[in-house]
């Protein structure tokens, strides 16, 4: 009969967490996570301290940090399908993709606009990828079903469940309530909330369907001197740093 402390110590109590799926995800969102914040606060230390080495720039050429970011993805992620890694191998491929998707989704403004606006009102949109980014690794973490499908449907059914939350989630996208929308894709009210609302000003819908009145009435909800405006980027600024039009 075997020792009760013997069976204890053979079984690895955090082995199902760290078996590929759910575990690894969760793994990258934590290299993702830390790469994030490490990458953002090196880059406002280089804005604001003079002697903070900042980023790699040789004959006018500068390296962002995203080239290190989309190198390590490439190769992080042609380990993961060409071999047959085992741990603790795996978690280090896992950490590597983690950490090279922070790199890249830190500069995701630079790569949009094809411009160096890291610092521009523009580069705000680089922290609200990351967000919406984080929000969507997180509601796969926890086991968050896709749509909203908590039980099994036909086929058609799961069809028109899928593209009716697909549909809706596309219209919050269009009315700048991206955040909305990646969550309703897992819980199908926030699509519903983010189609329903009032667009952006500036996003597609406003621009393809408001008339000078709903453009007002846009520019008015979303004004910077409203205290929830304000307090959201307050929020960002602390975390991702105030943009200036000044690049540096």
């Amino acid at each position: 009969m075997r020792s009760p402390i013997v069976s204890m110590v053979a079984v690895d109590p955090f082995g199902d967490r760290l078996h590929p799926g759910p575990g690894a995800a969760f793994v990258v969102l934590t290299a993702f996570l830390i790469s994030f914040l490490a990458i953002r606060t090196s880059a406002r230390m280089t804005r604001s301290v003079r002697w903070w080495p900042g980023g790699i720039e040789t004959r006018g050429v500068h390296v962002h940090h995203l080239v290190w970011g989309i190198g390590l993805m490439l190769l992080s992620g042609f380990l993961a399908f060409a071999a047959p890694l085992q741990a603790p191998w795996w978690h280090l491929v896992a950490i590597g993709f983690g950490v090279g998707a922070g790199f890249t989704l830190d500069e995701f403004a630079l790569w949009v606009h094809l411009d160096d606006v890291y610092w521009a009102e523009r580069g705000r949109s680089s922290f609200d990828a990351v967000l919406c980014s984080l929000a969507f690794a997180a509601l796969v973490v926890i086991g968050t079903r896709p749509f909203g499908l908590d039980e099994p449907l036909s086929l058609w059914g799961t069809i028109a469940v899928a593209g009716g939350v697909v549909g809706l989630a596309a219209v919050a996208f269009a009315k700048g309530r991206v955040l909305l929308g990646v969550i309703g894709l897992f819980m199908p009210i926030a699509a519903l909330i983010g189609a329903l609302r009032l667009a952006r000003p500036g996003s597609p819908w406003a621009l393809w369907r408001y008339d000078d009145v709903k453009q007002a009435r846009s520019a008015a909800r979303f004004d910077a001197a409203r205290p929830l405006e304000r307090l959201r980027r307050r929020a960002g600024d602390l975390v991702a740093g105030r943009p200036s039009e000044v690049q540096s």
